[in-house]
């Protein structure tokens, strides 16, 4: 996966983040709580992705 690719999933990360604390902020506990959730899981997959990624880059190059 590109650069680009691998940061699309941080840049949606960092946007559900940002919804779930503002929704917070407003008293939206459900929509919040989801947002959150998905912000999560945006996180873990962007991180497992990296991790894929740098160890091709390290296969590639040996």
């Amino acid at each position: 996966m590109n650069k680009k690719g691998l940061g699309g999933w941080l840049i949606l990360a960092l946007i559900f983040l940002i919804v779930a604390i503002v929704a917070a902020i407003l008293g939206f506990g459900l929509i919040s709580g989801v947002s959150l959730t998905i912000a999560k899981w945006l996180a873990i997959i962007f991180v497992i992705l990296f991790i894929i990624s740098v160890i091709a880059h390290t296969i590639k190059k040996a």
